[in-house]
């Protein structure tokens, strides 16, 4: 992924962390989705008094993209204010790989520190589609 690319996906997270809704772990996410038509599509978790029903900032952006029928995700970025770069967790991870083991995770936080790596670095051995045909 080149610079610009880069910069442009941890500016655009870090936009939507402005509009995390985190009533109950304080913990306020951005994220950015980039697809292959070059369209980047972003998320910020949304908490709710049932924790199980909150949804994560990754999921968000993904669900964004595909919603908008653009399904060729080609980078996922995830910022927070953390001490190191923010990864993504187990959830989103899965979710994450459910579009192709090569995405590139961009984990960011708001030092401006990022660490990029393929998903499938990530989550490795990794249940996917390919397990539900056997």
């Amino acid at each position: 992924m080149n610079k610009s690319t880069l910069e442009r996906l941890v500016k655009a997270a870090g936009a939507a962390r402005m509009f995390a809704y985190a009533p109950y772990s304080g913990f306020p996410v951005g994220a950015a989705v980039l697809t292959a038509k070059g369209k980047i599509y972003t998320g910020c978790n949304v908490e709710a008094a049932s924790s199980g029903a909150t949804c994560c900032a990754e999921r968000t952006a993904i669900y964004k993209a595909v919603s908008e029928g653009d399904t060729e995700i080609v980078a996922v970025c995830c910022l927070a204010d953390t001490d190191e770069p923010l990864a993504p967790c187990g959830i989103c991870r899965q979710v994450i790989m459910e579009w192709g083991p090569e995405i590139e995770v961009v984990m960011a936080n708001t030092k401006g520190e990022t660490r990029v790596m393929p998903i499938g670095d990530l989550l490795p051995a990794a249940f996917t589609r390919n397990d539900l045909s056997k």
